[in-house]
């Protein structure tokens, strides 16, 4: 992990969206995570949630026709009155669109197996996510994704140097009667893991996670089901989160809203309060249990 320069200009910050999709299982909620392509220039060889960034087309979707709720809607469920109506129903279809490319999942509203296969066609064929939607007259099921949290890169981030996000990650159950698929190109390996196993794998050097992940599988792991994850989404606006990075005895750390080096005091989300990057891995100070105090 290399950081920026510290004389470099601040980059911009583009929007995106990611979407944490989770299902039940016997030994409880899993999520989907896909590992990035080794060359990609954003968490390359990384396990990710689903996502990317805003494109000017996802704003250029018939919101009256393909949309299940109104754009006025969409704003207010993400409790941001810096951006309007229009732009949170484009980060809402980017949310639906990533997913589509990255792991052929559709959240849209009365979908069979039928209308399903006709999608992934003419996404192969190279229509566009907009396109395929008004060809098969489908509308997007919003309220399937749920505002759960929003991370902004940090001036002075531990990975992806020179690259900034403001990113809102969305919850969702896993769409019935569909397979996640991913697309062998952007995203090489996917796969449904719980929460602490997934740390688990990280811990161990099995995987690489960066910090929103890190934090989000965290967050998640306190959950034994779908259906509370989806009550507390629910419950409470979106938790901003926009990290501090510093030094502490020679290495770099990134602090969260409520520790003592973050200029917002009050704590957004459960987890650590700081990770600190000791040989090329991010922990809790007090080691893998801190994840879970």
């Amino acid at each position: 992990m290399q950081a920026a320069r510290p004389d470099a200009p601040p980059a911009p910050i583009r929007p995106a969206a990611t979407v944490l999709i989770c299902r039940d299982s016997a030994a409880g909620p899993e999520v989907l995570m896909i590992q990035r392509h080794a060359l990609s220039d954003v968490h390359g060889g990384s396990y990710v949630f689903p996502g990317g960034k805003v494109d000017p087309a996802d704003a250029g979707l018939d919101a009256q026709a393909r949309l299940d709720q109104e754009p006025d809607r969409l704003h207010a469920l993400l409790h941001d009155e810096d951006i309007d109506a229009a732009t949170a129903a484009a980060i809402h279809v980017a949310a639906a669109r990533e997913v589509f490319e990255e792991c052929g999942l559709l959240f849209a509203q009365g979908l069979d197996a039928e209308a399903l296969r006709q999608a992934a066609a003419l996404a192969a064929a190279g229509v566009a996510f907009n396109d395929m939607l008004g060809r098969l007259g489908l509308r997007l099921d919003t309220r399937a994704l749920r505002p759960w949290s929003r991370w902004i890169t940090p001036l002075q981030a531990l990975s992806s140097p020179g690259k900034r996000f403001d990113t809102r990650f969305f919850i969702a159950a896993a769409p019935a009667g569909q397979h996640a698929r991913h697309d062998a190109h952007e995203a090489v390996h996917s796969d449904w893991l719980q929460p602490r196993t997934a740390l688990e794998s990280y811990w161990r050097g099995d995987i690489v996670l960066a910090a929103p992940q890190i934090m989000s599988l965290a967050h998640l792991g306190r959950f034994n089901s779908v259906d509370a994850m989806l009550a507390e989404a629910d419950s409470r606006p979106p938790c901003l989160v926009r990290p501090h990075t510093f030094e502490i005895e020679g290495m770099r750390a990134t602090a969260y809203p409520g520790d003592e080096r973050h200029p917002e005091r009050i704590r957004v989300m459960p987890g650590p309060l700081r990770l600190v990057l000791r040989v090329r891995r991010l922990e809790p100070p007090d080691g893998f249990d801190g994840f879970w105090r």
